[in-house]
């Protein structure tokens, strides 16, 4: 039996790196073979878990999870009625929500359950603002690929687990009160524009929502001064990837070559996130590729099986995936530049 003092020598990247392929490859084919509503979304959100957290989910937060879908859930369906009548009033409660939601991440909240509440408040309510029906398939999106989620985490944990006794990561440094405001009013403005789009048109734009909230993750960890590399590069690697991932899949188009080409190109991307490679990018930076590979890769698939153009459709979604990633490059750059004078 290893002792603590072999365990801590253990390097443990490389068993986190195929756990993230595996489980969000094994999430995806699941997805789509069970042809779930939404079918990127749990995908999305196996990705997110695997990365934030390195431990197995135990039965408490399993039921946890159960939990944050019915407030998250619950609370979006509250919002349609204010979006409906009176529609100035719900986008600032929504964007107040969005606000608060980033803000108990930066305070030392779980950012797990933070991009939970955020995914769910905006799917929700963009989609019952619409139709209530329209908001039943994202209620039942939700509920379904917060079920799959665990599975697949609980699936990559047993598969590759942790080795014993190794010590918990440190505690991440928190910003400042006075920072951390700025910080959550920021990502707040870069996810409400796409949120008024999908108000719009919630069924096409709800894809450009998820990235949106991807970014707004993202910008938490980003300063003004490296956003353009960040988030831009991340979106362009993304789209590069989802290129060269479609060219692959098209020699032989199969359920199974799907699960073992997104298993490749997570694989490399988590390689990248854990530092296994050596990279002067931040981990948010292929995290947020991952993120966009993968739900360009979902509605790719399904334009496919509608019987519409995908390389029309992909070009139109990276164009706007590109033009949310040039605003939110310009909303960091514009509230850090005002922040002194606002101090003052």
């Amino acid at each position: 039996m290893p002792t603590e003092a072999h365990a801590q020598r253990i390097d443990p990247r490389p068993q986190r790196a195929l756990r993230l392929a595996f489980g969000t490859a094994a999430c995806l084919a699941a997805s789509f073979g069970l042809a779930l509503p939404i079918p990127f979304l749990p995908p999305v959100l196996t990705l997110f878990l695997l990365a934030m957290r390195n431990q197995p989910l135990p039965l408490k937060a399993s039921l946890g999870l159960a939990v944050l879908a019915a407030v998250t859930t619950g609370g979006g369906l509250l919002l349609i009625p204010l979006l409906r009548y009176y529609p100035a009033s719900g986008v600032l409660l929504v964007a107040l929500c969005l606000f608060l939601c980033f803000g108990y991440a930066l305070h030392g909240g779980n950012s797990l359950v933070s991009t939970f509440l955020t995914i769910g408040l905006t799917l929700v309510s963009a989609a019952g603002a619409t139709a209530f029906a329209l908001a039943l398939t994202v209620i039942e999106a939700l509920v379904k690929g917060l079920l799959l989620t665990s599975l697949a985490v609980l699936l990559g944990h047993w598969l590759f687990p942790e080795p014993a006794g190794l010590a918990g990561p440190p505690a991440r440094p928190l910003p400042a009160p006075d920072e951390a405001v700025w910080i959550a009013l920021r990502a707040t403005l870069v996810v409400i524009p796409t949120f008024l789009l999908a108000l719009i048109d919630p069924a096409n734009y709800m894809p450009l929502v998820m990235k949106a909230v991807s970014l707004g993750q993202q910008v938490c960890g980003t300063s003004a001064r490296d956003a353009g590399r960040e988030l831009l590069g991340s979106t362009l690697l993304g789209g590069l990837l989802a290129v060269c991932f479609w060219s692959a899949l098209s020699l032989f188009p199969h359920l199974w070559m799907f699960f073992l080409w997104t298993l490749l190109f997570v694989l490399l991307l988590a390689r990248r996130f854990h530092r296994l490679n050596d990279t002067r990018q931040t981990p948010g930076f292929w995290l947020n590729s991952a993120v966009t590979l993968i739900i360009l890769l979902g509605q790719s698939v399904q334009d496919s099986a509608a019987g519409k153009d995908v390389y029309t459709a992909f070009a139109v979604r990276m164009g706007l995936f590109v033009a949310v990633t040039l605003y939110a490059c310009a909303a960091v750059y514009l509230i850090d530049l005002r922040r002194p004078i606002s101090a003052t």
